[in-house]
This record gives C-alpha cells, sequence and structure tokens, in this order.
C-alpha cells in the first residue's frame, strides 16, 4: 500500500439523533470508532475534507490513520451512512487494527480486457455479478484493488471466484468456506443482434440447392 490516508476528528461527547444534527449544521459529521481493546468512541470529522477524500476509492480498501485529538490510531472504514436525497455522508464507522491481527476488509473489482475478450469481439457484452469482494487478510497486506482478466470469457462463459489471483497473503472470504460457494464474478453473454445473426446464418446454411 503505497498512499496513506490521514484523517482529522475530534472526540464528541454527545450522542443521539439532537447531537448528530447538531454537529451536521456546522458541517461535520458524526462518527464512532470501535474495536481492539478500546471502548467505543465517539468522534466528528469535516464534512468537506471528508467527501475529498472519498473520491479516492482506495480510501475503502486502505488501512487509514485517525488523528483523533492528537492521538493516531490504525482504522479501515466499515460503514458509512448517505443522505437519501442528498447524497451526502451523514456518519461513518471505522474500525481499529492491530496491524498484527488479521481483518475483513470489502476490496474493489477492476475488471480488465473487457473489450478484447473474445467473446466481446464475438459480438457478447460483458456482465458483472460483483464488483468487490470481501477478502481476509494483514492489514499491511490489504490490497487496493483486485483484477479480474476477462480476456480468454467467451460467450456463454463465465469468471468465478476460484478463477481470481489474490495477491500474495490475501484469502477471498467466500472461497474460505469450500466449493459451493464458488460464484460467479462476471460473465459474457450474447446480445439480441449477435443471436439474430447467428440465426440468419442458419437460415442461410438451410437453404435447400436450386
Amino acid at each position: 500500500m503505497s498512499s496513506v490516508f490521514e484523517f482529522d476528528a475530534v472526540s464528541r461527547a454527545g450522542a443521539g439523533t439532537g447531537s448528530a444534527k447538531a454537529i451536521r449544521r456546522k458541517g461535520n459529521i458524526p462518527a464512532v470508532v470501535y474495536g481492539g481493546s478500546a471502548e467505543p468512541e465517539l468522534i466528528e470529522l469535516n464534512l468537506n475534507e471528508i467527501e475529498k477524500k472519498l473520491a479516492n476509492e482506495a480510501v475503502y480498501s486502505h488501512v487509514l490513520q485517525l488523528n483523533i485529538d492528537g492521538n493516531v490510531q490504525n482504522a479501515v472504514l466499515k460503514g458509512m451512512q448517505r443522505h437519501p436525497a442528498r447524497d451526502n455522508v451523514i456518519h461513518m464507522d471505522f474500525l481499529r487494527v492491530d496491524m498484527n491481527e488479521k481483518i475483513k476488509v470489502h476490496v474493489p473489482l477492476h475488471f480488465i480486457n473487457e473489450a478484447e475478450s473474445v467473446g466481446v469481439k464475438a459480438g457478447g457484452v460483458v456482465t458483472h455479478s460483483m464488483v468487490e469482494l470481501e477478502v481476509v487478510c494483514l492489514p499491511g497486506d490489504l490490497p487496493e484493488y483486485i483484477e479480474v482478466d476477462l480476456a480468454n470469457t467467451d460467450i456463454g462463459e463465465s469468471v468465478h471466484l476460484a478463477d481470481i489471483t489474490a495477491p500474495e497473503g490475501v484469502e477471498i472470504l467466500a472461497m474460505t468456506h469450500g466449493e459451493d460457494h464458488n460464484l460467479p464474478v462476471a460473465q459474457v453473454v450474447q446480445t439480441r443482434s449477435a443471436a439474430s445473426e447467428d440465426e440468419v446464418d442458419e437460415e442461410v446454411d438451410s437453404e435447400p440447392e436450386e
């Protein structure tokens, strides 16, 4: 992990809806930090600073440095609520991490070679069943994303979890539960136009000779 994301925060004493609304009115976000041997801690962060950092996809799959009143803690972003109409962040959950203990984190998938895949060149289209994976690893091994190569996927074929090569030290959580959890991640399906062309070709091939 090459990037370091620092979040400045301050402790907050109040809990409940009234306190949260007051925090939002002054342009901040209420949040909570939990996990580890310490008690859960109520904090607040600046909304504008948070929105800028969240524009970087890597924030969601990195160990973050939370600077709370000058005390820096390692944490990952575990949950976030947005306003249903305005879509701005209204609450965040952070999980403290021990760099020597494994954690479970959702990591985004990056699909590569879609346009060059065998199936797409034959007229198919790629559909995604997943856009992220839950992985288990040490915080220091946490990948920013995991690539899914679709170059050799033909029409009617799928890429499953077992086909994905995770980085060293990283396990795909679903696959630790057995082969029954080897779910499809992406597939190339035949488009209607491609199917129509095939039907036309079949009709031409089946015409009787004069």
